[in-house]
């Protein structure tokens, strides 16, 4: 989990920082949606899901050869990264400490 200890002066510091993530959030989720997309394509393409795409499948064979493989397989691993990011932020805890100067 990630705490975010903010000591700030400014009153409103938690609401800035608090729309800053929401807003790398729905990035993120837009991210995912493109590659959720981009996913199935092949998916639907080749009749496989991903998991048994990355077990089983080598470039051979697919029709693109390397080319596609390294797409599906490069989608794949975004996916992942992105899905990580998100559930972090999500669960990100906010602990606020005001400063008087």
């Amino acid at each position: 989990m990630i705490t975010l200890e903010i000591k700030s002066d400014f009153e409103d510091a938690e609401s800035l920082i608090r729309s800053a993530v929401y807003s790398e959030i729905k990035r993120l989720e837009i991210g995912l949606s493109k590659t959720d997309r981009e996913i199935r394509k092949f998916e639907d393409n080749y009749q496989i899901s991903s998991d048994i795409f990355a077990r089983e499948y080598a470039a051979e064979d697919l029709d693109g050869g390397d080319d596609e493989y390294v797409s599906w397989m490069g989608e794949i691993k975004i996916r992942r990264k992105i899905a990580e990011e998100l559930s972090q932020l999500k669960e990100a805890e906010y602990v606020t400490q005001r400063i008087y100067a």
